[in-house]
């Protein structure tokens, strides 16, 4: 039996601490890969699927902007019933009027007819 030159109690660990410096590698590696996954999957709050595009359409005249939202897969433009080609999505709100969206240059025309002949409105859309 060895000596203790100081005099110092024997160290003895409990089984509870032996285990976390027994494990703290795998459960810290665990930790990250866990934490790794969930933020992969979460985009604050908005997670990207592979059919949706969100837009955001401004007026260059007047500055105005507002969201669109397309569903690529469902054929449908802010829960509006649309129709997708390679190069044209268009729609119509029945409040508001129809909508033609370029899709190769992100121009987006708004036509209403009236009384009066009815009016046009160009927007721009960019990626959100």
């Amino acid at each position: 039996m060895m000596l203790n030159p100081l005099d110092f109690p024997p160290v003895t660990t409990s089984p509870a601490r032996g285990l976390w410096h027994r494990y703290r590698r795998r459960w810290t590696v665990s930790g990250i890969v866990a934490g790794a996954l969930l933020l992969a999957s979460t985009d604050d709050g908005r997670a990207a699927a592979p059919g949706i595009l969100h837009l955001r359409c401004t007026n260059p005249a007047s500055g105005a902007s507002w969201p669109v939202v397309v569903d690529l897969d469902h054929a449908r433009v802010d829960s509006q019933t649309a129709t997708i080609t390679d190069k044209w999505i268009t729609w119509r709100d029945p409040k508001q009027g129809f909508f033609d969206f370029e899709r190769d240059t992100g121009k987006l025309q708004f036509r209403n007819a009236s009384s009066t002949g009815g009016y046009f409105l160009y927007y721009t859309c960019r990626p959100e």
